[in-house]
């Protein structure tokens, strides 16, 4: 008999540590009757609680989990870009610990997988217990990507997902620092199919992706797939002119007729408009500014504090991230 498939499932945590113990037993009673070779893999994202204890502990008592301690806290999309970077599966699956990425499901991705596809993405319908504000928003900002971006991204993908080894040395390629993953597995190609669920609540604790972590990283999305904005600031730009023009237009008409009254109000108006529509330019432009200022710096993306795992492939990966 040849030597099993292995299958990596990345796991970024940060402040889990009333979740990834139920979350290991929930993958292993899945993943145990499969025939597959498996590990799973958690990057630790610099939590403050007892992850990090609990990771240990896990390690110790099962040789599937493998556990990855960032330095600090990077993000979520860096702690999840650390995993993949580290996984040596022929398969690897990234999902959340939290439980809202249903564990049952992997099998069915592995499925596809096997019937040929490079990478099985998930798509949530909803999400139990999820507030009105949080559910328009998401779906709403995907509309508003798509119309914005050259690429397509699925509205309702998430981050669990399967990718094939050869689609997972393609993601490495890509370092860029303002990451938005499921738009870089998105423009990336390869032979893709999806499969649907529905996000249960949460199995403990509270949401770490703040409102404010949520604006980050929708913005994230715009700006690393379009130009749009900036054009944006173009057309404002020249709407604007026309404006005064019309304005200028309208006072010398009134000015002719003598019918014009002195007053501070139009000047104040139009320094308010243009002087924000000023601001609000330079803000788009700022941010793509700051955005290549990130870039051409080329600092680590991560920096790890330590790895825990059993049989590190640190070579293997390097050699193969060079050859894609």
């Amino acid at each position: 008999m040849g030597e099993l498939k292995r299958i990596s499932i990345v796991v970024p945590v940060y402040n889990e540590a009333e979740n990834i113990a139920h979350f290991a037993r929930s993958v292993a009673a899945v993943m145990e009757p499969l025939p597959y070779a498996y590990e799973l893999l958690f990057v630790d994202d610099g939590s403050r609680d007892r992850t990090r204890e609990i990771l240990m502990e896990l390690g110790a008592a099962d040789e599937h989990v493998q556990s990855i301690f960032l330095a600090r806290n990077s993000g979520h999309q860096i702690a999840l870009t650390c995993g993949i970077d580290h996984a040596d599966g022929d398969a690897v699956i990234t999902m959340d610990g939290d439980m809202q990425h249903p564990p049952e499901l992997l099998p069915e991705l592995i499925g596809k997988w096997e019937e040929g596809f490079d990478i099985v993405q998930t798509v949530r319908l909803t999400t139990e217990g999820a507030s009105l504000f949080k559910r328009l928003t998401s779906k709403y900002y995907y509309r508003l990507l798509n119309l914005l971006a050259n690429v397509e991204i699925q509205e309702g993908g998430s981050d669990f997902r399967l990718m094939d080894r050869k689609a997972v040395l393609a993601l490495r390629r890509y370092r860029e620092h303002a990451r938005f993953i499921r738009g870089i597995v998105g423009a990336m190609g390869f032979r893709k199919t999806q499969v649907e669920f529905v996000a249960q609540e949460r199995f403990a604790g509270r949401s770490k992706f703040s409102l404010h972590k949520m604006i980050s990283f929708a913005l994230d999305g715009i700006l690393a797939y379009s130009v749009q904005p900036l054009r944006a600031a173009f057309y404002v730009g020249v709407l604007s002119a026309f404006f005064a023009v019309a304005l200028f237009l309208h006072v010398l008409f009134e000015t002719l007729r003598g019918e014009t009254v002195p007053g501070w109000s139009t000047i104040v108006v139009c320094c308010a408009f243009f002087g924000g529509m000023q601001m609000m330019m330079l803000g788009i432009c700022g941010e793509y500014i700051a955005r290549v200022l990130q870039e051409v710096k080329n600092r680590p993306l991560y920096l790890i504090a330590q790895d825990n795992r059993r049989n590190p492939t640190e070579n293997r990966i390097a050699a193969e991230g060079r050859e894609v």
